[in-house]
C-alpha cells in the first residue's frame, strides 16, 4: 500500500459543522462515522497518512447554479466576508486541529520531520491551512497568532474576493482569468509569508493573482487542489501556460478529486470513472513531470466518484495509476514525496529554490 500525503481535505469544517450540533470532535475523527470522507479508521485502510487540513469560513449564502440546456453554468461569486466573524469561525477550527493533537488521534505538524515520524508511527499527520484568509485582515497581526498555532500553509482566497485577493467563481465553460489580482495588502501577505515560512496556496485565485504571486513570492509555485483546464475548462483549473510556470518554480499542482473539476462537462456527478482521474494526472504529469504532480482530493469539501467513495478508496486510484503504467518510484513521488520536497522548500528546512 502507498501511503499518501494529500495536499488538500475540509475535515475540519465538517468536524467544526457537527461539533456545533454536539457532537465530540476527537471522538468523530477517532472512532469514525458513516458519512463524509476521512476519519482516522478510513484514513488507515486507504493509506492516508496526513495532509493539509484547511481552516474554511463557508459562504452560507452561496447557492451553485444550475447547468443551462448547453450544460453551461456560472455561480456568482459570494460577498466578502466580514473579518470579526471569519475571525470566530477561524479559532473554533484552529481548536478542534489542537484539540485533536493534544488527545494523540493526530499530530499537528510543523515539520517535515514530524509528518515522516508520524507516518512510521501510524499517527495522522495533519498540517493546519488557511483557505481563505478573511480571518487575518489587511494589518497581518493574526497571522503571527496563527502561524504560532501551527499554520503552515494558506490560499489568500477562495473564491470569492476579499482584502487580499479576487478568487475564481464556479464557472463552466471559462477561463481562471476573471477578475484582478492581489491587492496591495495581498503582496504584503505573500512577503510576510515568504518571511515566516509559510506555503501560498493558488488554487482559488485568478489568473492575474497566480502571475502576481509567481512575481513575488520566492517559494515554487502550488496550486493544492486543481485540474487541467485542457481536459475540464471549469475556472479552477489550470491553464498550460499556468502550468508550465509551476513546472518552471519546480512547485507543483493537486490532483483534485472534485468531479466537477475532472468530467469534460464540468457537472458535480458522482457517477465518473477513475479513468477520468487518470486522464487528468497524466496530463499532468506530461505537461510539468513527474516531480511536480500529487493529489489534493478536497475530501469533505467536494462531490468525488463514487468509486473512490472517501479516504478508504484512495488506493483504487493508485491501482488504476499502477495499470496504465505508473512504477513504484512514480507513485511514491505522486503520492507523497512531491508534497515534502515543497512542504520543506517553502518551510525554509532545504536550500532548494525556485528555478
Amino acid at each position: 500500500m502507498q501511503s499518501v500525503f494529500d495536499g488538500h481535505n475540509d475535515v475540519l469544517l465538517r468536524l467544526w459543522n457537527h461539533a456545533r450540533e454536539g457532537t465530540d470532535p476527537v471522538a468523530e475523527f477517532r472512532d469514525g462515522i458513516s458519512t463524509g470522507h476521512i476519519d482516522a479508521p478510513r484514513a488507515k485502510a486507504g493509506g492516508l497518512a496526513g495532509g493539509l487540513c484547511a481552516i474554511y469560513i463557508p459562504s452560507g449564502n452561496l447557492v451553485f447554479a444550475d447547468p443551462d440546456r448547453n450544460g453551461h453554468y456560472a455561480t456568482p461569486l459570494s460577498p466578502p466576508l466580514e473579518r470579526a466573524p471569519s475571525l470566530d469561525t477561524a479559532l473554533e477550527m484552529a481548536a478542534i486541529a489542537l484539540q485533536l493533537d493534544r488527545a494523540g488521534v493526530w499530530k499537528l505538524c510543523r515539520s517535515t520531520a514530524e509528518i515522516r515520524d508520524c507516518m512510521e508511527k501510524g499517527i495522522f499527520a495533519a498540517v493546519m491551512h488557511m483557505e481563505g484568509c478573511e480571518a487575518i485582515g489587511a494589518d497581518l497581526v493574526a497571522l503571527e497568532t496563527f502561524y504560532a498555532a501551527g499554520l503552515r500553509s494558506l490560499g489568500p482566497v477562495w473564491s470569492r474576493n476579499n482584502v487580499f485577493a479576487h478568487g475564481v467563481p464556479f464557472a463552466y465553460p471559462s477561463s481562471p482569468d476573471t477578475g484582478p489580482g492581489l491587492t496591495d495588502a495581498g503582496f504584503g501577505l505573500v512577503r510576510e509569508c515568504n518571511r515566516l515560512g509559510i506555503l501560498i496556496d493558488l488554487a482559488h485565485i485568478t489568473e492575474k493573482g497566480f502571475w502576481d504571486v509567481a512575481k513575488t513570492s520566492d517559494q515554487p509555485l502550488v496550486a493544492s487542489h486543481s485540474n487541467a483546464h485542457a481536459l475540464t475548462p471549469v475556472a479552477r483549473n489550470l491553464t498550460d501556460k499556468q502550468l508550465d510556470a509551476i513546472k518552471e518554480s519546480r512547485g507543483i499542482v493537486g490532483l483534485n478529486y472534485a468531479t466537477a473539476m475532472l468530467r469534460e462537462d464540468g457537472r458535480s456527478d458522482a457517477n465518473t470513472p477513475i479513468d477520468v482521474m487518470v486522464r487528468h494526472v497524466d496530463h499532468l504529469v506530461n505537461r510539468v513531470g513527474i516531480d511536480c504532480v500529487g493529489l489534493g482530493s478536497d475530501f469533505d469539501g467536494a462531490t468525488i466518484p463514487e468509486e473512490i467513495g472517501d479516504a478508504g478508496g484512495n488506493q483504487k486510484l493508485i491501482a488504476a495509476l499502477r495499470n496504465v503504467g505508473y512504477g513504484e518510484p512514480d507513485l511514491v513521488k505522486l503520492c507523497r514525496e512531491n508534497w515534502l520536497r515543497i512542504l520543506a522548500s517553502a518551510w525554509g528546512e532545504s536550500s532548494e529554490s525556485r528555478a
